[in-house]
């Protein structure tokens, strides 16, 4: 079932689209019960038949489950409705982390992976100091 706004999902009254990417969308909704904002991250219907990407999908709940950090959103609960799963994560408000990149003072290439630490040179040294432990 997808979302749209002013439709409902579980006990969840969506509000509006916040993001979308490649796992998903977020949306922003209201908590019919306790009367609060979250965010719901929903789970692709294509996606949902995937037992593999389903799997990172919990995973990744199990994981946000145990944080606890200031800078880390609060995870509620997992929910299906309508086969159609979300995360019912804390809300924040501010800018994404597209938005403060795109507005960051560091030349792009600040941000990217240093080509001397690439995978490769890294799997390469892990090899040749194994090698020579015996």
């Amino acid at each position: 079932m997808p979302l749209s706004p002013g439709s409902r999902f579980a006990h969840y009254e969506v509000i509006s689209l916040l993001d979308e990417g490649g796992m998903g969308q977020v949306w922003r909704a209201t908590d019919t019960r306790l009367r609060r904002d979250v965010a719901l991250k929903t789970l692709p219907e294509a996606f949902a038949a995937d037992a593999d990407r389903l799997a990172r999908f919990e995973r990744e709940a199990q994981l946000l489950a145990s944080l606890n950090h200031p800078n880390i959103a609060q995870i509620h609960g997992i929910e299906k409705s309508d086969g159609t799963r979300a995360l019912v994560l804390e809300l924040v408000e501010g800018p994404t982390l597209g938005d403060a990149l795109s507005r960051s003072r560091f030349p792009s290439t600040t941000l990217s992976p240093s080509p001397r630490r690439s995978p490769r040179r890294c799997r390469r040294r892990m090899r040749l100091a194994s090698s020579t432990e015996t």
